[in-house]
């Protein structure tokens, strides 16, 4: 009998298991198909803040030059403030993103529909932003809807901007007046606005040039860093401004006075304009010269660093004797001193009192030295004695002679012999200046005349006449002769004595110190 083939049973399972697995499963599609976000693969999201939404929709692409890199996550609105604040899904692809990162809400093409993210990622040099960073709002932008445009054009706005553009139309077509024509510039007199403006493009070229200059300079020489923190402080003058709405009427209100004020001036306020041009050159010139100083003044201020750089050593230096000094300036120190000085210092104000009476005559005598005296001791006399010396050599070599002649060994003191008597030749001194008898003598030789001659009366004495104003005398002039001026030369005699003006020319021959006193 064929055996029966044995079968083994399984146990059933468990209905709540399997309706548990289905269920997972079932989410799992479900959030899959809903999120199209597969867990744990976030990605990189940043924030972007816009002042509105403007109808993006989650979901929306994220592009850089058209390329889509991302997506939008989600749309929040900011707290505490009417902006909206949209997260922003970036793929590798996209990344990095950098500070000076902006974006901008743009609407898509028409098949498309809605709008999407136009990511600009920044400049390379920026520091990079980190998941989670924000993109501040002063760095995105939003389009203008139609409807914005048309709301903003009500009939009232739209006639007001007509009754503007009439405005402008007359004020740019229209010919001004006489009265105007007197107060305006020679050069705009009898033109429309539009025909000085026209005239000013012959100006605008260098002014805009300028312009560019000023512009360039205004960038900084870290442009990106220098507009980030322009944009900063922007920000900050305008949540200032904000903060304070009551400060601001008041300064529109303000600014509205002054405007007015300057309205009803308008006369001086063209004269000024007109002044302005002189005025710009005269700054011109100084700016100019004011460059021109700035490098000896950055040469100096480099040569005095090392002086600047020992200023604190040197001033802890001057303390030790800033100390000494206190000590020897105190009370007690300071008025025994003073006790001690007192009788010098009476004498010394009475010294300085006749010094006062002293140095004027001093100061005469002085002059009278350096303009008179010395010139005049500085002549040579030229005439048949002369020796070729200054005459103030000659007159103390003379000096010398004498004492040399003078000498003697008998002990009856000093004399001075001259050679008299014995001859053939009579010479008289003249009255004297006592009124005696003249004095008679006789010489060997002929007399060659008197040096200087005798003028027969005393010169003028004017004691009130300053001496170095006095004419000096002329030591070679007509008074230096032998016989007085106009009168026949005494060396006429002596051609029948040659050998008598022979001998005394030897005799005075210049062969020492002493031997000049023979004149």
């Amino acid at each position: 009998m064929a055996r029966r083939k044995a079968t083994v049973r399984r146990p059933p399972r468990n209905p709540v298991l399997i309706g548990l697995v289905a269920l997972v499963v079932l989410g799992v599609l479900l959030f899959l198909g809903f999120t199209k976000d597969i867990p744990f693969t976030r990605g990189h999201q940043v924030k972007a803040v816009f002042a509105s939404a403007n109808g993006l929709r989650p979901d929306a692409p994220v592009r850089i030059a058209g390329v889509e890199v991302g997506k939008v996550k989600r749309i929040d609105a900011q707290e505490g403030g009417d902006a909206a604040v949209v997260t922003l899904q970036i793929e590798p692809d996209g990344l990095p993103l950098h500070r000076d990162a902006s974006a901008k809400i743009r609407p898509r093409i028409f098949l498309e529909g809605n709008f999407f993210v136009d990511l600009q990622p920044g400049t390379p040099g920026a520091a990079e932003l980190d998941d989670g960073d924000t993109i501040s709002v002063a760095q995105t932008a939003t389009p203008v809807q139609l409807d914005q445009v048309l709301t903003a054009l009500q009939s009232d706005t739209r006639e007001d901007l007509q009754e503007v553009l009439r405005g402008l139309g007359t004020a740019w077509s229209s010919r001004p007046t006489a009265a105007q024509d007197a107060d305006s510039d020679p050069s705009a007199r009898g033109q429309t606005a539009a025909q000085s403006f026209n005239d000013a493009y012959d100006d605008l070229g260098p002014a805009l040039r300028a312009q560019s200059q000023v512009n360039e300079a205004l960038l900084g020489s870290e442009p990106e860093a220098d507009l980030g923190r322009l944009v900063d402080g922007a920000a900050k003058t305008a949540a200032g401004l904000a903060r304070n709405e009551v400060q601001l009427r008041e300064l529109i209100g303000n600014f509205n006075t002054t405007v007015a004020a300057l309205a009803a001036r308008d006369g001086d306020l063209r004269a000024s304009i007109r002044a302005l041009a002189p005025t710009l050159e005269t700054a011109n010139a100084a700016l100019a010269s004011l460059t021109a100083a700035f490098p000896p003044t950055r040469a100096f201020a480099r040569e005095i660093l090392p002086g600047v750089r020992e200023t604190p050593a040197t001033i802890d230096a001057s303390f030790p004797w800033l100390a000494t000094t206190g000590g020897l300036v105190r009370p007690a120190e300071l008025q025994g001193l003073a006790r001690d000085l007192s009788p010098a210092t009476r004498d010394l104000a009475r010294l300085i009192e006749e010094g006062l009476v002293l140095l004027p005559q001093t100061d005469l005598a002085s002059r009278c030295a350096r303009d008179v005296l010395l010139p005049t001791g500085d002549v040579v006399i030229r005439d048949e004695f002369t020796t070729g010396r200054e005459n103030y050599k000659d007159f103390f070599y003379a000096l010398a002679g004498l004492a040399g002649e003078g000498q003697n060994f008998d002990g009856n003191g000093m004399y001075v012999r001259f050679q008299t008597g014995g001859g053939d030749q009579t010479v008289t001194l003249g009255r004297s200046n006592a009124g005696t008898a003249p004095q008679f003598g006789t010489l060997p030789l002929v007399p060659l005349g008197n040096r200087p001659y005798n003028p027969g009366r005393r010169p003028a004495y004017r004691p009130e006449a300053p001496c170095h104003r006095q004419t000096r005398p002329n030591l070679n002039g007509p008074a230096a002769g032998r016989t007085a001026p106009g009168a026949a030369p005494a060396t006429a005699t002596l051609s029948a004595h040659p050998a008598g003006l022979a001998q005394l020319r030897e005799r005075l021959a210049p062969s020492g110190p002493g031997r000049g006193a023979g004149r």
